[in-house]
C-alpha cells in the first residue's frame, strides 16, 4: 500500500503517531500514495532469523547485551523490573543496529536526533525519549525528511516497546508475553493487534532465547513505510505484500463502498449500507472514504491475501479490531485465535468452546485476586478484549451459551473494557434480550462516560449491519 491510500499523516494521527495499529478511533483519510517497496524473497521459513541485517551487524548484539545486564546483578537473580529494563535497552540497540543497516541499504543517513531517540530509550529516560520522538514526528510532518520515510518503521516500534515497557507492571508484562508466545507451536506467524499489550510479544520474542517467530500487525498492512520494515525484517522468511496488492485491496474495498453508497442513495428509506464511522462521499466525482472503519477492512483483505500467499504457514491472530471473513476457518489458541484451520468441524467441538471459557475463568481469577490493578490498568484491558475477542469467535460458530459466559468473563477482568460490555450487549440484543442490552450499555456509558460508543464500536455491537441495527 496510483489510487488512494491512507495517507502516513493521516494514519499517524492518534495514540501518539503509531502506525494505524494504534487505536484510533479517529477519522484516517485515505488518500492518493505511491509505495516504494523492495522485492520480497522466497526463501522458505527458518525457525531463527537475523531481522534482514546482516550476521556481522548482530554479531555483538543480543547475547553481549544480556551478559551486561545480567552482569550487572553479580550473580544475583534479576527482579522482573532488572529483567524488562534489560531487554528494552537490547531491544534498542538491536532496533538502532538495523535502522543503521536500512539506512545502507536505502542510501540515505542515520540522523543525530534518531540517533538521540534511540540512546534515549536505551537508556530509560522517560521524558528525554518522548521529547526526542516528539521532534522526530515534527521534522517528518514537515515533508524534507526523506531520511524517517525510510526509517519511520524501526523508530515507532521502539517507541511501542518504550511504551510497554513504562505503562505495564513488569512481571504482568512477563506473564503477557509468556501467554501469548507461548501458546504458539513452532514456525507460527503472530499477527498481533493494537491493544495496550501490543509491543509485548514482539519485545520478548525479539529478547528471549526461544524461537524467533514472524510477528506482524493487523492494523498496519495498509500502510507503505509499515510494508517496507516488513520485507526488511522478514523478506527471506515470508512472501510480504506487494505495491500491486496493497493497490487492489483498495480498490476491491472502494468498489463495495461505492455499491453502498449508491444504495443508500437510491433508498434513503430503508436500511443504510454505510457503516457507522464510515463516511463515504463522492467529491468531484471521486470516491473518497475515510475512518478506521476503511482502514480496517483494507487490512482485513490484505491479511487474507497475506495468509494466501503463505499457505505453508499457521497463524496465531491477537485481534484488534473483528475480522469477520478469519471466523469460519478460526479456533482458539490460549488466549489468542489459531487462523486457517482446515478441519475446523472436528478441531473446534462443544468440548473445545467449553476449555476456552476455562481458561478464561482461570485467567479471571488471577485478576480477582489482585485487588491493585484498577479495572482499567493495562493488563486488564489486553486480557479483556482477547476475552472477549474469543467471545465473538465462540458465537460466530454458535456456541451461544459459551461465548456469554466468555463475554462475562471478559466483563469481569475489566468492566472499563468496551469489547466486553459491546460484545456482551450485542450477543444479549441477538438472543431475544434486547432490554438487557440496552441496561447494560447504559450501566457501562454512565460508569465509564470517556468509553461512550464512539463510530467503531456501534459497528462492532450492531455486527457491521449499520446504523440502524447499532440503535436498535
Amino acid at each position: 500500500m496510483p489510487t488512494p491510500r491512507p495517507s502516513a499523516s493521516d494514519q499517524e494521527s492518534s495514540s501518539r503517531s503509531h502506525w494505524p495499529w494504534g487505536l484510533a478511533i479517529g477519522s484516517v483519510l485515505i488518500v492518493l500514495v505511491v509505495l516504494l517497496l523492495p522485492r520480497q524473497g522466497t526463501s522458505p521459513t527458518a525457525p531463527r532469523a537475523t531481522n534482514g541485517v546482516e550476521p556481522s551487524a548482530v554479531a555483538d548484539g543480543t547475547g553481549a547485551e544480556r551478559a551486561r545486564w545480567s552482569r550487572s546483578r553479580a550473580g544475583a537473580a534479576l527482579t522482573p523490573e532488572e529483567i524488562v529494563a534489560g531487554k528494552v535497552t537490547q531491544f534498542a540497540h538491536d532496533r538502532l543496529r538495523i535502522t543503521r543497516s536500512m539506512a545502507s541499504r536505502f542510501k540515505v543517513s542515520v540522523a543525530p536526533d534518531v540517533e538521540r531517540f534511540f540512546a534515549a530509550v536505551a537508556a530509560g529516560r522517560w521524558e528525554e525519549l518522548n521529547a526526542a520522538f516528539e521532534a522526530l514526528k515534527q521534522r517528518r510532518e514537515s515533508g524534507h525528511a526523506e531520511d524517517l520515510g525510510v526509517l519511520w518503521g524501526p523508530i515507532l516500534e521502539t517507541l511501542l516497546i518504550a511504551e510497554c515497557g513504562h505503562d505495564w507492571p513488569a512481571q504482568k508484562l512477563l506473564d503477557y508475553g509468556q501467554a501469548t508466545l507461548g501458546s504458539l507451536r513452532p514456525g507460527m506467524v503472530y499477527v498481533g493487534g493494537t491493544d495496550p499489550g501490543r509491543g509485548i510479544p514482539t519485545l520478548l520474542n525479539e529478547t528471549g532465547d526461544g524461537e524467533r517467530h514472524v510477528v506482524i500487525t493487523q492494523n498496519a498492512l495498509a500502510d507503505g513505510s509499515y510494508l517496507r520494515y516488513l520485507d526488511f525484517l522478514y523478506g527471506d522468511r515470508v512472501k510480504t505484500l506487494t505495491t500491486e496488492e496493497s493497490q487492489r485491496a483498495f480498490q476491491d474495498y472502494l468498489s463495495e463502498a461505492q455499491k453502498r453508497l449508491a444504495h443508500d442513495q437510491q433508498f434513503p428509506d430503508e436500511p443504510k449500507q454505510i457503516r457507522p464511522g464510515e463516511d463515504v462521499r463522492v467529491v468531484d466525482g471521486r470516491v473518497q472514504v475515510t475512518g478506521q472503519i476503511a482502514v480496517m477492512a483494507i487490512n482485513e483483505i490484505l491479511l487474507r491475501t497475506f495468509m494466501t500467499k503463505n499457505p505453508d504457514l499457521a497463524f496465531a491472530l491477537e485481534e484488534s479490531f473483528p475480522l469477520k471473513s478469519t471466523y469460519p476457518n478460526a479456533v482458539p489458541l490460549g488466549p489468542l485465535m489459531e487462523l486457517g484451520v482446515q478441519d475446523v468441524q472436528n478441531s473446534f467441538t462443544r468440548d473445545s468452546a467449553a476449555q476456552a471459557v476455562n481458561y478464561w475463568r482461570d485467567t479471571a481469577q488471577q485478576f480477582l485476586s489482585d485487588t491493585a490493578a484498577s479495572a482499567d490498568s493495562a493488563p486488564r484491558l489486553s486480557y479483556a478484549k482477547m476475552a472477549a475477542a474469543q467471545a465473538a469467535l465462540l458465537a460466530d460458530h454458535q456456541y451461544g451459551a459459551e461465548a456469554e459466559q466468555a463475554y462475562r468473563v471478559a466483563v469481569q477482568i475489566s468492566p472499563a473494557s468496551p469489547e466486553a460490555a459491546y460484545g456482551l450487549a450485542r450477543l444479549l440484543a441477538t438472543t431475544g434480550r434486547a432490554e438487557e442490552a440496552r441496561q447494560l450499555v447504559a450501566d457501562f456509558e454512565r460508569a465509564h462516560p470517556s468509553k461512550d460508543p464512539a463510530p467503531v464500536w456501534k459497528f462492532i455491537y450492531s455486527g457491521g449491519r449499520g446504523e440502524e441495527a447499532a440503535r436498535r
